[in-house]
């Protein structure tokens, strides 16, 4: 990475922080129920668990707003990572199937144990995702040309339309489409301190991970003959890629949903101002990721106040645009 390179990452990184630092602030002030801003402070500083504002700052608006932040970080992270790996600039998590079988699991919960708290529905989407993962990885072991970036988001797409359409199927059958559809939507309403007890720590391993493997992404961008010329194990690379790719997405998707256009929107925005190194990319990914999340929060609670907006509608309605911009962009790169 050159010195230039660097200054404009460093910038980025700063400039990046202290908006995510801001957006959190305004995250924990607005909410449905006005509280003074400094018993707000008083909350964070000195609680009183008597008090009904103190409850609502440190049991919704905090973690909703940590929720928030490592969701948006991991999305994005996850998104960046595989256009590293397969070199496809309009791919994302939801290649992997991971975001169908999480919403396979959670339909599942839904149908069969109702009475499971929200604890236990992140536990099981998660391995709901981990389970579709494993999956199509089996399914790109089954040849001897191992992990082809093509294959990969063939056999993704494959299980990720068999897993939704079980989905479908279950949520007719058990009279659960209201409740399937309102989580697959997106949201981060829910996220509670249990939750994040839970995910956090998983999303935090991953985008350790994503950070030291940055520079493994940047190689394999470079194609597999270059990789492998400047010395890396590409099969093994790939694999350990995609395992930190489900750690970010499956925390993520349990968390808050499949929040869509998160992990394909926010990489681009980013090359943009640093460029398309990927050790840039994707730290740099992970803060952007943080301050749109936390952004797109507080505009679904601001659009039907004092009622919300499921968040995932308010980044397809940018990202629908952003991804038929992308797409004939690449298609007049190849011509």
């Amino acid at each position: 990475m050159g010195r230039d390179a660097k200054r404009k990452t460093v910038c980025f990184l700063t400039a990046g922080a202290a908006a995510v630092l801001l957006a959190a602030v305004l995250s924990i002030l607005y909410g449905s129920t006005g509280i003074p801003p400094g018993k707000i402070l008083d909350a964070v500083l000195r609680p009183d668990l008597t008090d009904r504002q103190h409850l609502v700052i440190r049991e919704l608006r905090i973690p909703r707003t940590a929720g928030c932040i490592l969701v948006g970080a991991a999305f994005s992270a996850a998104g960046a990572m595989m256009q590293g790996v397969t070199r496809n600039p309009l791919a994302d998590s939801g290649l992997l199937g991971i975001n169908a079988g999480a919403s396979f699991a959670l339909a599942l919960c839904l149908a069969f144990l109702p009475g499971l708290g929200f604890s236990g529905i992140v536990f099981f989407s998660f391995l709901g995702a981990a389970g579709a993962m494993f999956t199509v990885y089996g399914l790109m072991s089954l040849n001897r040309r191992g992990l082809d970036p093509v294959r990969l988001v063939l056999a993704g797409s494959a299980v990720s339309i068999f897993l939704s359409s079980l989905s479908q199927a279950v949520a007719i059958l058990c009279k659960i489409g209201y409740n399937l559809t309102f989580w697959t939507a997106g949201g981060v309403a829910g996220i509670r301190g249990k939750q994040l007890i839970f995910a956090g720590p998983v999303i935090l391993l991953g985008l350790t991970a994503a950070a030291a493997l940055s520079g493994r992404v940047a190689l394999l961008s470079l194609g597999e003959e270059a990789a492998r010329g400047l010395g890396l194990s590409v099969e093994r690379s790939r694999t350990v890629c995609l395992f930190v790719v489900l750690l970010l997405a499956g925390g993520s998707v349990a968390l808050a949903g499949p929040v869509a256009f998160v992990g394909l929107m926010v990489p681009h925005v980013v090359r943009y101002f640093t460029g398309a190194d990927y050790r840039s990319v994707i730290p740099c990914s992970m803060v952007a990721g943080a301050f749109f999340m936390l952004a797109a929060d507080i505009l679904s609670r601001m659009i039907n106040a004092p009622g919300e907006v499921p968040i995932g509608l308010v980044f397809a309605v940018v990202g629908v645009p952003f991804f038929i911009w992308t797409a004939r962009k690449e298609e007049r790169t190849f011509e």
